[in-house]
């Protein structure tokens, strides 16, 4: 399920296929869709994902790409230990930024705001 926790950012709660790559779809269509200047940070909550497919992690290469493209920060939190085990194997878990929950994720995405905002005053 998207949604959108602040004007800037969107929280994903997935869960295993079909609704893993419904969702995914669904956030890259958003994403890709949007203005450079409205594109949101997005956190994917991947608390209920206990296996993931190639498909998938195509899925989660693409919409970090686009994100990273425009400034923005994609984070992976609550990665069961399967799915992480795939990560490692694959060599994507150097790629993702991973938080431990979707509030540690959130407070991560909006010190990284305000410090850039305090940078951009001096």
């Amino acid at each position: 399920m998207l949604t959108d926790w602040s004007d800037d950012i969107v929280v994903v709660d997935l869960a295993d296929d079909p609704q893993l790559s419904d969702e995914l779809s669904a956030i890259i269509d958003r994403v890709a869709g949007s203005e450079t200047d409205s594109v949101p940070h997005v956190v994917l909550n991947m608390g209920l994902v206990g296996y993931i497919k190639s498909s998938n992690l195509a899925q989660l290469i693409r919409l970090r790409k686009l994100v990273q493209d425009v400034g923005r920060e994609l984070v992976l939190c609550s990665v069961d230990d399967r799915v992480w085990s795939v990560m490692m194997v694959t060599g994507l878990d150097k790629m993702f930024e991973v938080a431990p929950d979707p509030m540690t994720a959130l407070a991560g995405i909006q010190l990284g705001d305000s410090d850039e905002q305090a940078d951009a005053k001096r």
